[in-house]
């Protein structure tokens, strides 16, 4: 795989989307336990045309069959699996972070580039504001159209990307205005190019310092969560995950490749990872999961959009009102135990 300059992207490419623009929808969009789903929306669809272009009284053909499709979403995403959730996690329609900072912010100034190398468009950076909220906004950047996505790199930064991003944490920490991040990548660019630069020494160096930062930090796990390159921007206060996010130290296609060295155990390997968000939640590794609409967040974009600008605002209220000293204490001591098992080992000093 050849890697792009990423100081040089496509023109036109990685833009936002038009504030309240959907992407476009198909009859294959989405994954293949859904399409009892689309055929009942893709009927309800055409029962309301007739209903709108004829006289007679169908409402009830259409709140019966609006009841056969809110069952039927009810029931597939009650019984999810592990690999179910991480293909929701991945859905073209979910909510990206270009389609937050059009739905939620009031105020978006974006900046751009490392100050070493250039511009990786795969990292979100800028300065932002939810009504007199105002906030360091660093995300995973995937893109939403194929050229924007090819732009971004799927949201796989390269090292420059963890540079930009620390070195505006950095400037967030001057201006002590707190960080939010929005998590959503598969993992950090693995080409020869990102690792001559210093792929995980960037990476380490960001996990170091966001431990230091003396203002509040927020992470919020979006749609993926992938290894290292979620890291990169992943150490904060507190830690949430949309409900049906993924959170893991490897990719499940990753984790069956290493383990099993075969591509069909792939739903093994997501069972056995762990990484859903009421796992993570469970096991303490994150501190919340922030609750999506039925049938997840590319079925209400708007309303899971709506519920994260409510979580930030209230987050942040609380992290303001705790003392510097006594926010990097608890930071810290929160990554120390994380994942510990009781009684299994002995308790450090």
């Amino acid at each position: 795989m050849s890697e792009a300059p990423p100081d040089k992207p496509e023109p036109g490419a990685g833009e936002r989307p038009a504030k309240g623009a959907s992407p476009p929808r198909g009859a294959e969009t989405g994954p293949e336990f859904e399409r009892p789903i689309r055929d009942l929306e893709g009927q309800l669809a055409e029962l309301q045309e007739l209903a709108g272009g004829t006289q007679l009284d169908i409402s009830s053909e259409v709140a019966a069959l609006r009841a056969r499709l809110e069952a039927a979403i009810e029931t597939t995403y009650s019984e999810l699996s592990p690999w179910d959730r991480v293909i929701v996690a991945r859905h073209p329609e979910r909510p990206v972070a270009g389609d937050y900072v059009n739905a939620i912010l009031d105020d978006f100034i974006e900046l751009h580039g490392d100050r070493s190398y250039g511009d990786d468009r795969a990292i979100l950076t800028g300065l932002a504001r939810i009504d007199d909220e105002r906030f360091m906004l660093i995300g995973h950047r995937k893109g939403r159209t194929t050229k924007e996505r090819l732009a971004c790199n799927f949201g796989c930064a390269h090292p420059e990307g963890y540079r930009k991003a620390l070195h505006k944490m950095r400037l967030a920490e001057k201006l002590g205005l707190p960080i939010v991040t929005l998590i959503n990548t598969p993992g950090a660019y693995p080409g020869i190019g990102a690792e001559e630069r210093g792929q995980a020494l960037a990476i380490a160096e960001n996990i170091l310092a966001m431990f230091g930062l003396r203002v509040p930090i927020l992470v919020i796990v979006i749609g993926e969560g992938g290894s290292g390159g979620a890291l990169g921007i992943g150490i904060g206060d507190r830690v949430l995950m949309m409900e049906y996010a993924y959170y893991s130290v490897i990719s499940p296609e990753g984790c069956a490749a290493i383990l099993w060295k075969d591509g069909e155990r792939t739903p093994d390997a997501a069972a056995s990872l762990r990484l859903t968000s009421a796992d993570l939640e469970r096991l303490e590794l994150v501190d919340g999961v922030i609750p999506e609409p039925r049938g997840g967040a590319h079925r209400d974009r708007e309303g899971a959009m709506q519920t994260v600008r409510a979580t930030i605002l209230s987050e942040l209220a609380g992290l303001r009102r705790l003392e510097t000293d006594e926010l990097l204490r608890l930071r810290r001591e929160k990554f120390r135990h994380a994942g510990a098992i009781d009684g299994r080992f002995p308790t450090c000093p």
